[in-house]
C-alpha cells in the first residue's frame, strides 16, 4: 500500500482510501470545499439557537426524549452527556484498523457539510487519526441503528479528552493525556454536534470495506487452491475451458474458471493424465467431484455476491449519513439514512459465501487423505501410514473452522431488539454482521492455507523420484517454491501447527498469489 495521504472532501472516499487509512496508517487532510460547507450548515445551527421552535438535537433531548426541551444554558452539558452515557460498550477490544476505519467514515460525513457540525470539530478528528489515536472500543454496544452509536461514542468521548485509548505504539492510556502529547487540544461539544458524531453507519461500512479488500485476494487465492488440487488429484482441466463457462457467462463463474486455466496451464500432471506416450486417452474418470469441477460456480458466485457488496459500499461511502441533517437550501430535517439495514443485508450476504467457499476447499483437503480417492497417494499424506499421521489433523481443523463459519452465516440482520422505549424498535444489527464477517474471513484464510499446505504436499509426493523436477505449471511450481522457503516438503511426522501458520500467513499477505503472478503472462482476473 503506498497511499501516504487521503484529502476529504465534500465527495465520497473511494475503498482504496479506507483501506490507507484504516490498515496502513495513511494520513489524512480536509479540503477546503469541506470546511467551507461546514461552516456554512454551522451558520444554519448557529441560527437555530434562539429559535422558539424545537429542532431535534439543538434544543431536545434524544431518541424516545426527543420532546424535552432544553433551555440554552444546559445546551453544552445535554452534548456532554449524550456522550458518555452512549459510550456504552463492553467486551474485547475492537480491532484498531476497525476503529480508525469508523473514524474515518465519520470524519467523511462531517466534511459533507450536512451534519452542522464547527470545522474544528473535524480537524480535531483528523488530527487523532494522524497522531494514531485510537479510541477503545468493546464489540458489544451497536444494534446498527441511530448508527453505531456506542462505537462512535466512545471516540466523540476520547475527542472531548475523556475515556481510553490506545497510541501510536499501542499503549493503554488516558484519553486527555494522548491528546496533551499530540498538541491536540480537547473539544467543548456545542449545539448538535455530539449528535453529528454518533449517527452514522461508519463501523459497520469500514468493516465492510475492509472485508471486500480482503476477499479480492482471498477469492483469487481459492482458485490458486483448487488449482493446486486439480493438479494433485489427476484431475482434468477440460471443464474450465472458455466455451463452456461461456454457455452460462455469470461474470464471475467467468472470471474463476479463466483464473484456474491460466494456474494451470501447461502443466505436465494434466498432461500426462489426457495422453501416454502412444496417444491414448488415459484419463479413467468420466467425471472429477463436484468440489473440483464445480470450483469456478461456487467462487464465481462469491464474486458476484463481492460485487453486489462492493457497489452497496460504494454508495454508503458517497452518503451523507446523520439525522437531524442540513439541507442544501438550509432546512434541519429529520431522517431515518442512519438505519443500517443496507450494510448489515451485505454483510451477511459475504458471510454466506465466505462459509462455502471454504466448505468446498475442505471437501478438496479430503480427497488427498483417502486412498479410495486420492488416486495412488500415502493414506493421509503420511511419510509412513500407521508410524504417521500426515495431514490427518490439519483436516479436522479445517473442519473445526468450516463447522464454525457455517454458524457464523447465520444472519444477523434478520433479528431486531427494540430500543429507547420503543422509539428505536426496529435495528439493524449491522455491527454485529461486521464483526462475524471478519472472523469468517480469518477462518477462510486458515482453511486455504491448509488446503495449499495439503495440495503442496500431495504434489512433492508425485514428484519424488521424477526426472526433472517439479510436474506442475508454471504457476503452481511457483508458489510451491514459495511455500517450501517457509515450510519443509514431505517427511516424517513433525510439529504442524508452525506450518499451518506459516501457510496463513503466505496466504494473508498475498505473497503466494504473487509467487503466481511473477511467472504468468497476465494478471488473473
Amino acid at each position: 500500500m503506498n497511499q501516504q495521504s487521503v484529502i476529504v472532501g465534500i465527495g465520497p472516499l473511494s475503498p482504496a482510501d479506507v483501506v490507507a487509512v484504516a490498515r496502513y496508517g495513511a494520513q489524512v487532510g480536509l479540503g477546503p470545499d469541506a470546511l467551507a460547507a461546514m461552516a456554512a450548515s454551522r451558520a444554519v445551527i448557529d441560527s437555530l439557537v434562539d429559535d422558539g421552535t424545537p429542532h431535534y438535537g439543538v434544543s431536545t433531548g434524544f431518541g424516545a426524549l426527543a420532546t424535552k426541551h432544553i433551555p440554552l444554558d444546559q445546551r453544552s452539558q445535554l452534548q456532554r452527556s449524550l456522550i458518555r452515557s452512549h459510550a456504552a460498550s463492553s467486551g474485547a477490544e475492537v480491532d484498531r484498523e476497525v476503529v480508525r476505519g469508523l473514524m474515518l467514515g465519520r470524519l467523511s460525513t462531517l466534511a459533507t457539510g450536512r451534519t452542522g457540525v464547527r470545522p474544528l470539530v473535524a480537524e480535531t478528528y483528523a488530527a487523532m487519526l494522524n497522531a494514531g489515536i485510537t479510541p477503545v472500543i468493546g464489540e458489544y454496544g451497536s444494534l446498527g441503528c441511530s448508527g453505531d452509536l456506542a462505537p462512535l461514542s466512545h471516540v466523540a468521548l476520547a475527542l472531548m479528552g475523556e475515556g481510553s485509548v490506545r497510541t501510536g505504539s499501542g499503549e493503554l492510556v488516558p484519553a486527555a493525556e494522548a491528546l496533551a502529547s499530540a498538541g491536540i487540544p480537547p473539544v467543548e461539544l456545542r449545539e448538535k454536534e455530539g449528535l453529528a458524531l454518533i449517527n452514522g453507519t461508519d463501523g459497520m461500512l469500514g468493516m465492510l470495506v475492509l472485508a471486500a479488500a480482503d476477499l479480492h485476494r482471498l477469492l483469487t487465492t481459492a482458485d490458486l487452491a483448487a488449482a493446486m488440487s486439480v493438479e494433485g488429484l489427476l484431475g482434468t482441466d477440460a471443464v474450465f475451458a472458455e466455451d463452456l463457462h461461456a454457455l452460462r457467462p455469470h461474470p464471475g463463474q467467468v472470471a474463476s474458471a479463466a483464473s484456474i486455466r491460466s494456474l494451470l496451464e501447461g502443466s505436465p500432471l494434466i498432461a500426462e493424465q489426457l495422453t501416454s506416450e502412444t496417444g491414448r486417452h488415459r484419463f479413467t474418470r468420466v467425471q472429477d467431484a463436484y468440489s473440483l469441477r464445480c470450483a469456478p460456480q461456487v467462487h464465481g458466485a462469491a464474486r458476484a455476491t463481492l460485487a453486489h457488496a462492493e457497489s452497496v459500499a460504494a454508495i454508503e461511502l458517497g452518503s451523507a449519513i446523520d439525522n437531524p441533517v442540513i439541507t442544501r437550501d438550509g432546512r434541519i430535517e429529520s431522517n431515518g439514512n442512519f438505519h443500517g439495514a443496507p450494510v448489515g443485508y451485505v454483510l451477511d450476504f459475504l458471510a454466506i459465501a465466505v462459509a462455502d467457499v471454504a466448505s468446498m476447499s475442505e471437501r478438496r483437503t479430503d480427497r488427498f487423505l483417502d486412498t479410495s480417492r486420492s488416486h495412488g497417494l500415502n493414506a493421509f499424506l503420511a511419510h509412513d501410514p500407521g508410524v504417521d499421521s500426515g495431514h490427518m489433523i490439519a483436516q479436522y481443523t479445517q473442519a473445526g473452522i468450516v463447522s464454525e463459519l457455517k454458524r457464523l452465516a447465520n444472519p444477523a440482520s434478520v433479528d431486531s431488539i427494540p430500543s429507547s422505549a420503543m422509539q428505536e424498535d426496529h435495528v439493524s444489527m449491522g455491527w454485529a454482521a461486521g464483526l462475524k464477517l471478519r472472523r469468517a474471513i480469518d477462518g477462510l484464510t486458515r482453511v486455504l492455507a491448509i488446503e495449499i499446505l495439503t495440495a503442496a504436499r500431495a504434489l512433492d509426493m508425485r514428484d519424488g523420484g521424477a526426472e526433472g523436477g517439479l510436474r506442475s505449471s508454471a504457476a503452481i511450481a511457483a508458489v510451491r517454491a514459495r511455500l517450501r522457503e517457509d515450510v519443509a516438503g514431505p517427511g516424517t511426522d513433525r510439529y504442524l501447527a508452525p506450518e499451518i501458520e506459516a501457510a496463513r500467513l503466505l496466504v494473508d499477505d498475498g505473497a503466494l498469489l504473487a509467487a503466481a503472478l511473477e511467472v504468468l503472462p497476465a494478471p488473473l482476473p
